[in-house]
């Protein structure tokens, strides 16, 4: 099998790289690299000991996009490709959606002129709405009642996934809903590196243990939540990497929507302590406002991913924040971005 990876040079998209090739999978990277990085490729590729092919495109440009992978055949698409800030969304909204839906489109239209069938999707957990139920499953409300704009952005991709799936009965498409990432591969060689200030809390966190900023800005302490900062479902970036292969080897045409997340919600202040007990490093943090967008808790009910993709998470919050730690002591300007 070879596989297209859109948005493949991201962290999400490295892992991701990394799990399938040692899988003995073949790969194909496109990506326009505004966030991604050609030298979290490289070192992918000495991990897997392999090769695998990075086109650089722009996705939202399909005329481009279809030259530049015209002489690349591939079996399957992983599609990755966006942007992904709850906050910046607030205030540019119209990227988001022009971004998001537009790079989705361009691998729908490409997949039906090749007659590709198989789709994994990246979507998020922010596309439910305030959630009122302690593990959020599929059924859920989605939708107009998500936070922000990049959360009904992926709402509205999903849509358009389904929407196609009626259309053309051989599609095969998964949709990952899947909480927040966090952590590293165990090398410290490919990890998280977000452009300027990162928007997640790991990354801000590792920065700020490495000297690389001054103090952890905690957005909330007023939440309803036993210490006042906000609940999340933290899942190592290589148990999602595992969730993609998983779902790439699910055949079964129509959609399905399904959550990958661990079933356990920590908090702010949890996921900073663990920090500490993980590495032997302090973290001092102020507390501010709470961003618009972001909800008090959002925890998965992952048992369908069980079901289906027979996957459940297999690494610890502890193991994320050392191997986090290990790739940000050993980057301490990740692949070498400048702010």
């Amino acid at each position: 099998m070879k596989v297209l990876i859109a948005g493949g040079a991201g962290y999400i998209g490295t892992h991701t790289a990394l799990v399938l090739l040692r899988n003995g999978i073949d790969v194909v990277v496109v990506d326009d690299l505004s966030s991604g990085s050609a030298e979290g490729i490289r070192r992918v590729q000495d991990l897997a000991a392999r090769q695998l092919r990075l086109v650089v495109a722009d996705l939202t440009d399909a005329v481009a996009t279809e030259l530049a992978l015209s002489d690349v055949d591939f079996d399957a698409v992983i599609h990755l490709a966006g942007v992904k800030a709850v906050g910046e969304s607030m205030l540019h909204p119209v990227r988001y959606f022009r971004q998001n839906l537009d790079s989705l489109l361009t691998v729908l239209e490409l997949m039906q002129r090749r007659g590709i069938v198989k789709l994994v999707f990246s979507s998020s957990a922010t596309v439910y709405s305030e959630p009122h139920a302690p593990l959020l499953n599929e059924a859920h409300t989605t939708g107009t009642g998500a936070m922000s704009p990049y959360a009904r952005s992926k709402a509205m991709c999903e849509q358009i996934i389904c929407d196609t799936s009626a259309s053309w009965p051989e599609l095969d498409a998964t949709i990952l809903r899947y909480f927040n990432p966090i952590g590293a591969h165990p090398s410290g060689c490919i990890g998280d590196d977000p452009r300027g200030t990162p928007n997640n809390l790991l990354p801000f966190l590792t920065q700020v243990a490495v000297g690389r900023r001054e103090v952890l800005t905690v957005f909330g302490t007023d939440y309803d939540t036993p210490d006042g900062t906000a609940i999340r479902d933290y899942l190592h970036v290589l148990d999602i990497a595992d969730g993609h292969a998983a779902a790439l080897n699910a055949t079964k045409s129509g959609t399905r929507i399904i959550n990958l997340g661990s079933g356990v919600g920590n908090s702010v202040l949890e996921v900073i302590a663990a920090f500490t007990r993980a590495t032997g490093v302090p973290v001092r943090w102020d507390p501010a406002p709470r961003r618009p967008g972001d909800v008090a808790r959002l925890v998965a009910d992952s048992s369908r991913a069980e079901t289906l993709l027979e996957w459940s998470p297999s690494r610890t919050l502890e193991e994320a924040c050392r191997e986090a730690w290990r790739w940000q002591a050993a980057n301490p300007r990740g692949y070498g971005n400048i702010d």
